[in-house]
């Protein structure tokens, strides 16, 4: 019976499984942060206002075009041709292989990162241009504009992307099975050749990432909501003067 085999590769194999789950969950937290970090500082440098003329509209136009090459790259190919080609390529420039779980935490970071520049570039871009303007008036330059006034909101708009994106990034850890990175298919495909019995291991499998991205989905709403802030505001009502004095003698 299939749910008899279930019960038997859970109970021959969850130490596996296990390790699998957990390898897949810490390139996926790695790899989330620091392409977030990446899109940060690109996606912030390619917001920064272009002088109208000099060396340093000509740096700026150089850097921009060297980040638009870069977010275009890996956002054009897929990560399993990525992990092919820097595990690789690395391995051919070096003359050593990388460590396998730090070639995937580059991997899923420089691909993330690419999606997320796009994504706080979006961020920054949707904050109204008025604050900018006051933020000028008060004699505050771009960069404390951005980072007091800016940045702040632009995260706080764009939490809900950075969440599909690291739900994204617990499902396609699965393409770094190619590089024999240890994560949760690399395990199931493991236990599937060892017991022949594949619909019941990857059904485990199945399960396993679909507990891990409900759960990540539930924390990143939590989140979100507090930073929302209560739903009803009490209002305060703050009498004036002259009413509180015609109370008293009232009274």
């Amino acid at each position: 019976m299939t749910f008899d085999w279930l019960m038997k590769i859970v109970t021959e194999n969850w130490p596996m499984f296990i390790r699998g789950a957990g390898i897949t969950m810490l390139i996926s937290i790695v790899g989330t942060i620091l392409g977030f970090i990446i899109g940060l500082i690109i996606g912030g440098i390619r917001t920064i206002p272009l002088p109208e003329r000099g060396a340093k509209r000509v740096f700026l136009k150089v850097i921009r075009a060297i980040f638009s090459t870069y977010i275009e790259i890996f956002r054009g190919t897929p990560m399993i041709v990525q992990a092919m080609v820097i595990f690789y390529g690395s391995a051919l420039a070096f003359g050593a292989d990388m460590d396998r779980l730090y070639a995937a935490f580059l991997i899923v970071s420089i691909n993330t990162g690419a999606y997320m520049a796009e994504i706080v570039r979006g961020g920054i871009l949707s904050i109204d241009k008025g604050q900018y303007e006051a933020a000028q008036a008060i004699g505050m330059n771009h960069f404390r504009t951005m980072f007091h006034i800016v940045l702040p909101q632009a995260i706080r708009n764009v939490i809900p992307s950075i969440g599909n994106q690291f739900v994204i990034n617990i499902k396609d850890t699965s393409v770094l099975n190619v590089i024999s990175v240890s994560e949760l298919f690399f395990q199931t495909k493991s236990i599937a050749g060892n017991n022949f019995r594949y619909f019941e291991s990857f059904f485990v499998a199945c399960v396993l990432y679909l507990i891990m991205t409900i759960t990540v989905s539930r924390i990143l709403a939590y989140i979100e909501k507090k930073l929302d802030g209560p739903e009803n505001y009490s209002q305060i009502v703050v009498e004036a003067p002259e009413d509180m004095y015609r109370k008293n003698v009232s009274q």
